[in-house]
């Protein structure tokens, strides 16, 4: 197969930590093409999509005491082509957050890939239609108590009503952003305009969950089913767990609770086009679901001796045979 991948540039990042290193790692070893472009290179050209693009090479990270340790060349790539999207099997839309009207309008330029050719991963109308934090608030019987609401007195009353709550931007990735809020905090008005943009900018507000300190667990889903988790710790004085600050990762079973939310969500992200998933889960309460570039097949494969990403090249392959 033909694979192209969308990413940020390669240059920036981390093969022992990017899932789209490993997936490409996956493709390559499995004997596929993998192509390499980014958002600001795709076009459309007489109603087809195109891309400027190169085909990439990789040297593969190996575990080196109980680390993923990357040559430090490793990566090649050819000279800059311009293709039709529509000439590879699959197109992996990998750019990272956060979602911009640049990476809207990118969205819009992968509507103009022949589906019935290319599968698009994930795609673009699910993309648009699943901000990262609003698409949980659809699954009541699965999230905790929460509001979105840009109103500072609506904010602080729900905060005095629970005592304690996580705030979090819209827009935002990495646990960037995201405040803890408690009843009777002085600062608690002026977080609040700050995050909001003086009422401008609706936030999310959760209610807080004492489990967090035991870890908020990443569950990829692949086509609706659960196929790894890792979970992330907070470390020192620190209460978010997520890996870009800090958190410490641990090996996860996958509950039965877990389970059900999952199965609560498939028909949703089948519906949406939403095949490679991760979602976050607190003390068995969903979070939030992430389908831009959702990590974590790094960790999960170093900590379990797996490789997630040949099982997305094995269920891409069983998808591109029944076209």
């Amino acid at each position: 197969m033909k694979l192209a991948f969308i990413i940020d540039p390669i240059e920036r990042l981390d093969p022992g930590h990017d899932t789209s290193v490993a997936l490409m790692e996956a493709a390559q070893a499995q004997g596929h093409e993998v192509w390499i472009t980014e958002a600001p290179l795709l076009s459309v050209v007489g109603g087809k999509a195109l891309a400027l693009m190169r085909r990439v090479d990789l040297i593969p990270v190996q575990l080196v005491d109980n680390h993923w340790v990357a040559e430090p060349l490793w990566y090649n790539v050819d000279n800059v082509v311009q293709r039709s999207l529509d000439e590879m099997d699959a197109v992996f839309m990998r750019t990272d957050p956060p979602v911009t009207v640049p990476y809207l309008y990118a969205t819009y330029i992968l509507d103009y890939i022949d589906s019935a050719k290319t599968k698009v991963i994930n795609a673009p109308k699910g993309l648009r239609a699943a901000n990262e934090k609003m698409y949980a608030l659809q699954f009541t019987e699965a999230i905790p108590e929460t509001i979105v609401s840009q109103s500072k007195a609506v904010i602080r009353d729900t905060v005095e009503q629970w005592g304690a709550a996580v705030l979090k931007p819209l827009g935002g990735k990495a646990g960037e952003g995201i405040l803890f809020l408690q009843a009777g905090d002085r600062n608690l008005n002026s977080m609040v305009e700050i995050s909001t943009r003086q009422g401008q900018e609706p936030v999310m507000v959760q209610t807080f969950l004492p489990a967090a300190k035991e870890g908020d667990k990443r569950i990829i889903l692949l086509d609706g089913d659960p196929i790894g988790a890792v979970n992330r710790i907070p470390t020192g004085s620190e209460f978010r767990g997520n890996m870009a600050v800090g958190g410490r990762v641990a090996p996860a079973e996958i509950t039965e609770r877990e389970r059900q939310i999952c199965q609560q969500l498939a028909p949703t992200l089948k519906r949406d086009g939403l095949y490679f998933v991760g979602i976050d889960v607190i003390g068995g309460y969903l979070t939030e679901v992430n389908v831009t570039s959702p990590t974590g097949i790094r960790e999960i494969d170093r900590l379990n001796d797996v490789r997630l990403g040949h099982q997305v090249m094995d269920w891409l392959k069983k998808v591109d045979s029944r076209k």
